[in-house]
């Protein structure tokens, strides 16, 4: 038998333990403030409304547009590509409106990062920011890849066949060739950012010029008598759907504008309506662009690569086909640039809060991230001179739909969360209270939120699942998916609906999302469908990545953080501030 004296030393040492696995616990959902004391902004507000809508133009409208539609209308959808679009950018103003309130209510450089972060806690933030890095990385390497490859169709492949003859590479895995000239245009465009005087940047000229060709070009190619055939719903009404979640993906790139709160003039108005603006913009191109080539040419013969200068040939126009091969060099050009601006500052607002290493938070005297700038473009150029990209594009995705759900429940957890001007007394759960709650938050309606908003995440994820296995079963109309799919919805209808009775923070922004909590729901749902759909191989390739990712957080992010720093010194000043009031009360 063991002595009093070990079971009371097992004690301490069971207690110790679980105080340190309680305080790590804690120390991963800190919050970051609003307004952190003692943190300035080193950036320079220089940037309009009309700055903003050309970068996300710039940003969304690149290879999209030249290669989505032609491989979406001829191998998902047919003509019905159009409806797919029209679907694809509801979805996205769902997330664009949840980006453009927070974009009011924290106007800092961090985009998703510092919503997250804010909102939910550190670790999910890190999680947030280190996807959006692995999509901006990723989309720049893409891109820079589509301009070289429209560049080489000019030229009569000339660059790709001397590099397979002289830098061939046959691993798995790996590209075919090194690509140099995109590794070489990535790394020019990085020392642009980084040293450029961004005050003498045209930005919004040169951006939003990139809609005006393909409007032209619409035109002109709505005059062709060529209507196409096979019907408007070739692949039927389940292609149009499929086509709308690839033509998701064209939509992303919007949020690069949240990632400039810093350098914008007036980023309560300006963000939200540059967000919603250049929404409007790509889709009204996506859609004339997708209109204009099921009606020149049956949709079945378009051309998945480069669809626009093949139809212009079918149809006869040869000088046209060159036009708009330069045009597209052009749209590439202001893509790429739109796609790396975000990259820097999101790295950059991760340094300067301590999660990643504190160089990276580095401002030259022309007040621009320049380490963040250059060692995102070297990881970029990296994967672009050695990687295969073709898998790796659905892992952008991955990364930038999750961040999409992560800003939709923040929004959620945000309009509920209590208000720290009224004294809160604690309060018992109780289902009186949650059917019939107080006019005012509380710490009791907020925590149930916070409950009801995990409990309508399961649901959704088992949703989306059973929607997307058991579709055949749902078309048989078998009983049991009929069922189960019913018992969900109504399961997930009645949580929205107890969310929507509790009461909401009185605290107001320039811009308020409308319909909480259904148009977060939605985009929650819409988001959770589309990342079900992707192959086994693109969630192991982002479970590494992250992994990665949180190996750097918890060897150095989470012992360097500013807000633990910040929480230290506060909790030191407050003990300092008992001390004295002890020692005064014992002199009296």
């Amino acid at each position: 038998m063991s002595s009093p004296t070990e079971n009371r030393s097992l004690e301490i040492t069971s207690r110790t333990s679980c105080t340190k696995v309680f305080t790590f616990l804690k120390s991963m959902t800190r919050k970051k403030p609003l307004e952190p004391e003692g943190e300035e902004s080193n950036f320079c507000r220089c940037l309009t409304t009309m700055d903003l809508v050309g970068l996300g133009v710039g940003s969304t409208l690149g290879a999209g547009v030249y290669v989505l539609s032609g491989e979406v209308a001829r191998e998902v959808a047919g003509p019905s590509i159009i409806l797919s679009f029209l679907i694809a950018a509801v979805a996205s103003v769902f997330a664009g409106l949840c980006y453009a309130e927070f974009g009011a209510r924290v106007p800092r450089t961090g985009s998703a990062y510092l919503y997250t972060y804010v909102t939910v806690g550190e670790v999910w933030a890190f999680i947030t920011g280190w996807s959006l890095l692995l999509s901006y990385i990723i989309g720049t390497s893409s891109v820079a890849k589509a301009w070289t490859g429209a560049l080489d169709d000019l030229i009569d492949n000339v660059i790709a066949k001397t590099l397979e003859e002289h830098t061939s590479m046959d691993s798995p895995g790996l590209a075919s060739y090194p690509d140099f000239f995109a590794a070489v245009l990535i790394m020019l465009l990085a020392g642009i950012l980084a040293f450029g005087d961004i005050n003498n940047w045209n930005i919004s000229r040169k951006l939003v010029n990139v809609s005006q060709p393909i409007q032209n070009l619409t035109t002109v190619l709505n005059e062709t008598i060529e209507f196409g055939y096979g019907g408007f719903f070739p692949f039927g009404f389940e292609g149009m759907l499929a086509g709308a979640a690839t033509c998701f993906y064209a939509f992303v790139g919007f949020d690069c504008i949240a990632t400039t709160g810093e350098e914008v003039r007036n980023p309560q108005k300006s963000i939200p309506l540059g967000i919603v603006t250049s929404l409007l913009i790509c889709f009204l191109a996506y859609f004339g662009v997708s209109a204009a080539l099921t009606l020149m040419m049956p949709y079945y013969q378009l051309d998945t690569e480069s669809p626009l200068p093949v139809a212009f040939e079918y149809v006869g126009w040869e000088p046209a086909k060159y036009v708009v091969a330069v045009g597209s060099l052009c749209a590439l050009s202001t893509s790429l640039l739109g796609v790396m601006f975000p990259m820097p500052r999101v790295m950059f607002a991760m340094a300067r809060d301590g999660l990643l290493f504190k160089p990276l938070c580095y401002m030259s005297s022309r007040q621009s991230p320049v380490l963040a700038t250059l060692t995102a473009g070297a990881v970029a150029a990296f994967m672009v001179l050695l990687l295969d990209l073709k898998a790796l594009v659905d892992m952008s995705s991955i990364g930038t739909i999750f961040a999409y759900s992560l800003v939709a429940v923040c929004i959620l957890v945000l309009r509920y969360k209590e208000e720290t001007h009224f004294v809160h007394r604690r309060e018992p759960f109780s289902i009186k209270g949650l059917l019939r709650p107080p006019d005012r938050p509380t710490t009791r309606t907020s925590k149930n939120v916070n409950i009801l908003t995990v409990v309508m995440l399961v649901l959704v994820l088992v949703l989306s699942v059973l929607l997307s296995e058991a579709v055949d079963s749902l078309c048989r109309k078998e009983v049991w998916s009929v069922l189960v799919i019913s018992v969900l919805l109504l399961m997930l209808v009645s949580t929205v609906i107890i969310i929507w009775r509790q009461p909401q923070s009185s605290t107001q922004a320039s811009f308020m999302v409308p319909g909480v909590p259904a148009v977060p729901v939605l985009s929650i749902f819409i988001n959770t469908y589309l990342m079900v759909q992707l192959g086994a191989e693109t969630w192991i390739s982002y479970c590494v990545w992250m992994a990665v990712g949180l190996i750097i957080y918890f060897s150095y992010g989470i012992h360097h953080s500013v807000q633990k720093q910040r929480l230290q010194r506060t909790h030191t000043q407050l003990e300092i501030v008992h001390v004295n009031t002890v020692t005064v009360s014992s002199a009296a």
